[in-house]
């Protein structure tokens, strides 16, 4: 068995992709448009695991798709949580969970799909302003 992709609808796939490409670093793999279906495919994946993507399904026609939280999450790892988290915070990403303990932090993308990420190897060590930061709505 071989991990293939996860899908998440977004409701603006313009909006989705600067989120998940220009602010949280992704790339794009490959796009596809299905006149016929009403719909478009976008492939990303973090640059080095092209084998781990991500399918934004975006729906031409508006839906709403409620609750976000009950998909669960993505998880990426990163080399430095605090570093990660900061250029995030700088691009006006909310960090909802923030990296405490220098080992794991959640955002939400802007469908409310919950994204951990993880610290690569052993956690970083406790600093501030991150270990004082509260919890900010839900992850």
């Amino acid at each position: 068995m071989k991990y293939l992709h996860t899908m998440v609808r977004v409701t603006d796939l313009d909006e989705s992709l600067d989120f998940y490409c220009n602010k949280l670093g992704l790339k794009e793999l490959r796009r596809w448009d299905h006149e016929g279906g009403r719909f478009t495919l976008v492939f990303l994946a973090a640059p080095g695991d092209e084998e781990a993507a991500v399918e934004l399904t975006y729906n031409w026609d508006p839906e709403e798709y409620p609750g976000g939280r009950n998909f669960g999450h993505l998880a990426y790892e990163v080399d430095d949580i605090y570093e990660t988290c900061q250029r995030l915070m700088d691009a006006g990403v909310t960090i909802n969970r923030p990296p405490r303990e220098g080992r794991m932090a959640f955002i939400r993308s802007p469908d409310q799909i919950s994204i951990e990420l993880l610290q690569k190897d052993d956690a970083l060590p406790v600093q501030e302003p991150w270990a004082s930061m509260e919890n900010i709505g839900e992850w």
